[in-house]
């Protein structure tokens, strides 16, 4: 009786086909990088994909070719993201913010035959170009009438379009072929390639859609706020047309104002990290606006401060799913739904387990271990390191050979974690930014967020300065909000409950801006390096 069912490959083409043949009408309302917000939908968005499927494979694009995509939050990005993968080539997000230097490696490390890049990022492009080994072709996409001329020879993405007829079928393989590449933001060394097969994804949408993770519907209408380019776009772009849920994508304007306006079409769920809706709590409050559709707020990429969560639910109704993973994870690990356990609690205890990063869907296994290896207990309190394993983590980087897990396929996030007996995963620290004073750890992150709910800080990083007898002590570097000038002994007073005396920050420096990496998250390794250079000194340690 073995093997009697159907074969029917999981490839994301299939994804595509499904929201354009149930779903097709639904409405993907876009700000386009040229400036206009038009409304296309699924049948034609992949009507458009087939054409760019069609138009690859006239230029020579080979099966499992690596096509680098710099591109903005639009509908023309969505017909590139399903494009390039029905082709049977490799879809290889690139990230603007990343250096000339990062973008060179990172294009000739992957071996990017062809690069396809909205029409403002050539400029970014442009400096490079010379140094990119394997790129044959750049298509900017534009229309005729917004092409640059900083990169000779290169193809208009609207005239390319319109040569081709649409009969086309997309190429076929195995689910298992490479489906995408992101690199890893590369903080401590070059940045790290993580290849998504087409199993992996559609298997990492399915699992991102249940109940207990986003509860995707068609009855939604997501807006990504967090590029498509960050960590695999967050599957979101899987996750929208599997679920045949309308979209509304924001293009290149990530002012709060920008953001604002295009979540007033009739968004009812968005996704981003935490600065965005920092900014974004801060124009309401000036402005006076509310929301007139939106009732989801995901929230990841770093640690969400328990102010914000209490602003997005008290003050505008919108409820906060907390996430967490890594671009090695597809990258979508936890998210914080409420079980049944959970519901009967009051509003204070709801969001203390708000500020978790919530329990894993079927297909994340985790476990926290010590250092030898040894699997700890789900207290709620016992920190140790975080592992995970599934059909959407990584196994192996691109070009490194060895295996980046341990046995059972166990991979070391770098976070450390507690685990509750809800299997609600708290994450209290990364492993290389841990504040370790007198043999115990101090978490960072708690502190962060305790500061950040000052009303006159903006930013705030929690670092350890290295200490002759405790090895470190923690300080609290301060970004202050506009106009405000907030007293260190009120934060750190802040920043210090629930922790004991020998936790409490022992100084507050204050900034202009913190260092950020490529992704948004604060660089402490950058952070520490200014410090130096301004020869900082603990307090006890001055004149």
């Amino acid at each position: 009786m073995r093997d009697l069912m159907q074969d029917w490959e999981m490839r994301v083409s299939r994804i595509i086909d499904h929201a354009a043949k149930y779903h097709g009408n639904r409405p993907i309302t876009s700000r386009t990088v040229e400036g206009p917000i038009e409304t296309t939908n699924w049948r034609e968005v992949r009507d458009d994909a087939l054409k760019v499927s069609q138009g690859l494979v006239g230029l020579g694009v080979k099966p499992g070719e690596p096509i680098g995509v710099m591109a903005w939050n639009t509908a023309r990005h969505l017909k590139v993201w399903y494009g390039v993968s029905g082709s049977g080539a490799v879809l290889h997000t690139l990230n603007p913010r990343l250096s000339g230097d990062q973008l060179v490696y990172i294009i000739n490390h992957a071996e990017d035959t062809m690069l396809m890049v909205d029409f403002d990022l050539s400029a970014v492009i442009a400096p490079i170009v010379d140094r990119l080994e394997t790129v044959k072709k750049i298509i900017i996409m534009t229309d005729r009438e917004h092409m640059p001329d900083n990169i000779q020879g290169a193809i208009c993405f609207e005239d390319w379009i319109a040569e081709q007829d649409g009969d086309f079928d997309w190429v076929e393989g195995s689910e298992r072929d490479a489906c995408g590449i992101c690199y890893t933001s590369g903080t401590t060394g070059n940045p790290k390639g993580v290849v998504y097969t087409h199993r992996s994804n559609v298997l990492h949408a399915l699992a991102a859609s249940s109940p207990d993770v986003l509860n995707m519907t068609s009855r939604d209408t997501l807006m990504p706020v967090v590029p498509l380019f960050h960590a695999n776009g967050w599957s979101i772009a899987y996750t929208a047309p599997m679920n045949g849920a309308a979209m509304v994508m924001p293009g290149r304007d990530m002012t709060p104002a920008g953001i604002y306006e295009m979540l007033e079409h009739g968004v009812t769920f968005t996704a981003a990290v935490p600065t965005i809706w920092l900014g974004m709590l801060q124009y309401l409050k000036e402005t006076g606006k509310t929301f007139s559709t939106l009732s989801r707020v995901v929230i990841g990429g770093s640690s969400c401060p328990r102010a914000v969560i209490e602003a997005f639910q008290d003050n505008y109704g919108v409820r906060v799913f907390h996430a967490w993973g890594m671009t090695e994870t597809s990258p979508l690990g936890t998210t914080s739904s409420f079980k049944p356990e959970i519901e009967v609690l009051s509003d204070k205890e709801k969001v203390d387990v708000q500020t978790s990063v919530g329990h894993p869907p079927f297909s994340v296994d985790l476990r926290i271990t010590d250092d030898e290896g040894n699997e700890l207990e789900w207290d709620g309190q016992t920190q140790g390191r975080l592992w995970i394993r599934g059909p959407g983590v990584v196994k192996q980087y691109l070009k490194k050979g060895e295996d980046a897990t341990v046995g059972g396929n166990w991979f070391d996030t770098g976070d450390v974690a507690t685990m509750d007996e809800n299997a609600y995963v708290r994450i209290t620290d990364r492993s290389k930014d841990v504040i370790k004073s007198g043999g115990e750890w101090i978490s960072s992150i708690d502190m962060e967020n305790a500061a950040v709910a000052h009303p006159g800080v903006a930013e705030a990083a929690a670092i350890g300065i290295p200490h002759p007898k405790w090895d470190e002590r923690p300080i609290l570097v301060i970004v202050k909000a506009p106009d405000a000038d907030p007293d260190p002994a009120e934060i750190v007073e802040l920043a210090s409950e629930g922790l004991a005396k020998w936790q409490r920050p022992d100084d507050v420096v204050f900034m202009d801006e913190l260092p950020h990496t490529a992704t948004g998250k604060i660089s402490k390794l950058h952070l520490r390096q200014q410090l130096e250079k301004m020869d900082y000194k603990l307090p006890e340690f001055r004149g």
